[in-house]
């Protein structure tokens, strides 16, 4: 029987949840400063008015409760996933005013997709939009991808007694030190360092290709954010391709692998700890599974006119994978060159790539290869029983961070991870059919907007229809916060509201 929110419950959720609102106006206040220096008036007073709506609706929701206590797990279920959607909603405000959506919907589809780090867009002109606009859609990467509980929780925001509760329910799957806060200022400071880098690498780039200093700073730490989040946003319509610089793109490469890659390895890293990092089960799967990626889907371009040679092919084969595989959405290639060049098997690939994602603990999107890696141990383990003696028990071991058991609990929450993501995978697919798409369109769009893999065959335009794109919205929701919260929190809300039987009452 499902246990009911109570009224305290909901005052509870409506207090924190306006904490994390009130953070937002600080987030909000970025692009606003940005506007402010760089001249930007119009732009900037547009995101000054979102920050005042975040302060006042935050302020009026921590009223509900003006002595709240620690929150418990129902109610930490419930503040993760409101908050999503909370976020989303305001953030869209200042896009919508910028001109450059056709709707509302659109708009909010782009803060969705900002905030759940899917990097999908919608938007008209992006060459055009304003650096304060575009300062809000990498903020948006940039706090999304480190979790929005994460980054509560390193500030003190949110107290400490329901701490690990929402940690492990925003996604996350294990904590890289033993406290909880210490492990999101971690998390949050390895973030920071590698944008830190590969920013700054990035923009000496764009210095040598003769950009302006800003401009080549600004796309430098954008980029920067959006590889290392596994986002997707570029400044520009021709995404990386506008660059054309073989050097940017395996920096590129390479700071997206580094955000596919679980956060405690880093940490073993850190400590001296060099064989407990190559020894690990789930990196030396996600090295052979990339190794196969490549190897097909460069093969599956040989038949393209798109490219002249070998070296072209294994350049853009290369990045086209590690881009949908740690599902940052980035592109080498044009949306109309992917239909209309790559051919059906290339496109499932990079899909089955999306599909897949890379390293739990990592902020990268999608099953992941460890649930994956668990799942075929335990079916292992299973035909290993089954061919032994029945005195013989079978156990299957992994290394990370030393040597472990899979035991029943871990196959069990790999399972129902798995069973989701294929779900959502297949409903999104046949939501694009019934809307006239077809089918290798429909099940590669599906499935980057689920792993919050960002890249697209075509149906993500603006010309989309709505009742799609609002699909599309809840998949990248469920995708970003592994569904769990969000089906239960859900289910919460309709045994909440629906009256009880005279019996039960």
């Amino acid at each position: 029987m499902w246990q009911r929110f109570t009224f305290y419950d909901f005052r509870m959720i409506c207090h924190y949840l306006g904490v994390l609102v009130s953070f937002n106006a600080a987030a909000l206040a970025i692009p606003a400063i940005t506007g402010v220096l760089l001249g930007e008036w119009e732009p900037a007073s547009r995101y000054f008015m979102a920050a005042g709506v975040s302060l006042v609706i935050g302020a009026i929701m921590q009223m509900a409760l003006y002595e709240p206590g620690d929150l418990n797990s129902q109610q930490a279920l419930a503040v993760t996933a409101f908050s999503w959607i909370v976020l989303a909603i305001i953030g869209a405000i200042p896009l919508f005013f910028s001109g450059h959506f056709g709707s509302y919907l659109d708009a909010l589809f782009e803060a969705v997709s900002g905030w759940t780090v899917t990097g999908a867009s919608v938007i008209s002109d992006l060459n055009h939009l304003s650096y304060a606009d575009n300062m809000w859609r990498f903020s948006m990467h940039l706090f999304g991808g480190m979790g929005l509980v994460v980054i509560a929780l390193s500030l003190g925001m949110l107290g400490r007694g329901s701490s690990g509760g929402l940690y492990s329910l925003e996604g996350h799957t294990e904590r890289v030190v033993p406290n909880v806060v210490k492990t999101t200022r971690l998390i949050a400071s390895i973030s920071l360092i590698f944008i830190g880098v590969f920013g700054v690498l990035l923009t000496i780039m764009c210095l040598l290709s003769g950009m302006e200093p800003l401009r080549s700073a600004l796309h430098g730490f954008w980029i920067a954010i959006s590889g290392f989040m596994t986002a997707g946003f570029t400044p520009t319509d021709s995404n990386i391709y506008y660059y054309h610089s073989f050097v940017m793109e395996l920096l590129i490469m390479v700071v997206m692998l580094m955000g596919g890659i679980n956060f405690s390895l880093y940490v073993e890293l850190w400590k001296g700890r060099f064989f407990s990092f190559w020894k690990d089960t789930e990196l030396r799967t996600m090295a052979l599974w990339l190794l196969i990626l490549v190897a097909v889907f460069t093969l599956s371009l040989t038949s393209s006119e798109l490219f002249d040679g070998a070296t072209e092919m294994a350049r853009r084969g290369l990045f086209m994978v590690f881009s949908a595989a740690s599902t940052a959405g980035f592109a080498t290639v044009t949306q109309n060159q992917m239909v209309t060049v790559f051919s059906s098997g290339a496109v499932l690939v990079l899909a089955a790539a999306m599909a897949v994602g890379l390293s739990c603990g990592s902020t990268a999107g999608g099953i992941k290869i460890g649930r994956i890696s668990t799942i075929f141990k335990s079916i292992m383990a299973t035909v290993k029983q089954a061919a032994s003696p029945d005195s013989m028990k079978i156990v299957s071991v992994y290394h990370h961070l030393g040597r472990r058991v899979v035991d029943e609990g871990m196959v069990k929450a790999a399972m129902t991870i798995f069973a989701l993501f294929i779900m959502t995978y297949a409903l999104g697919t046949l939501a694009g059919i019934a809307h006239g798409y077809d089918a290798v369109s429909a099940i590669f769009d599906a499935i980057s907007m689920a792993s919050n893999g960002g890249l697209s065959s075509g149906i993500i335009s603006a010309d989309m229809p709505a009742t799609l794109e609002l699909v599309y919205i809840v998949e990248m929701l469920a995708g970003r916060i592994e569904f769990v919260a969000l089906i239960a929190l859900l289910i919460k809300i309709v045994v909440s509201v629906v009256p009880r039987p005279k019996e039960e009452a």
